[in-house]
């Protein structure tokens, strides 16, 4: 017999997943897309001012790619979860930033929780593994990819050696968002709404076979700067 805990954390994922999907199921508009592209602008540079991330700004230049998530909302008492839409963009063998690729992002969680909060959330992919495992249609951290938190603060420093390493700002009741176990995957109507017709990932991030639009150019200049 399924224990209670086992049971609500069912029910909380369930809900998550239902509410995401309904989301996905309202109709992307370019306008949308090119919303959620500035607002992922405003997160990196929300990261490259914050005195805090001095690790994230001294190791950007050695990513593979980057997972931008300007809200990423968690709520829950006892039993969590949390989810978001995030943006991908990968290195493109030139000195620049191809993307931004389109992804929705969720993570269940058990804990001792309570209230609810909206994180920015910034992910740097520092291995060829895990940004391949990302072209995929579902990819989950931790298991497609090892994760850890990066380190915080005025001179923080460490040997880092996972695939991927997480930042989070948040003027929540969470200090610390934990995303081993978090999944993400394409989000197929904001990459057709942005770049005017089905791609995938790979289009977009690998083989560069869409048109560079004009509302991403600020984003991709912000990070060659940033990853000098």
């Amino acid at each position: 017999m399924q224990s209670i805990t086992t049971y609500l954390f069912r029910v909380a994922v369930l809900g998550a997943v239902a509410a995401l999907s309904a989301c996905a199921s309202t109709p992307e508009t370019p306008a949308d897309t090119t919303q959620k592209v500035h607002a992922a602008e405003t997160t990196l540079a929300n990261f490259a001012k914050d005195p805090e991330m001095t690790w994230f700004r001294n190791n950007l230049k050695n990513a593979r790619a980057i997972v931008i998530s300007p809200r990423i909302t968690r709520a829950g008492f006892v039993v969590g979860g949390s989810g978001g839409e995030s943006l991908v963009l990968a290195r493109d063998g030139s000195g620049g930033w191809s993307g931004p690729a389109f992804y929705n992002m969720y993570a269940g969680s058990i804990g001792l929780q309570a209230g609810a909060d909206v994180s920015e959330v910034i992910v740097l992919v520092m291995s060829q593994k895990a940004l391949e495992a990302l072209l995929s249609s579902s990819f989950k951290m931790g298991a497609d990819g090892s994760i850890s938190a990066g380190p915080v603060g005025v001179g923080a420093a460490s040997n880092i050696k996972t695939d991927m390493v997480s930042f989070s700002r948040s003027k929540g009741v969470y200090a610390v968002l934990n995303l081993d176990g978090a999944s993400l995957s394409p989000d197929t109507g904001a990459n057709g709404a942005f770049y005017g017709r089905p791609v995938s990932p790979v289009d977009i991030l690998v083989t560069h076979s869409v048109s560079k639009p004009p509302a991403a150019s600020s984003l991709q200049q912000s990070l060659v700067q940033l990853s000098k």
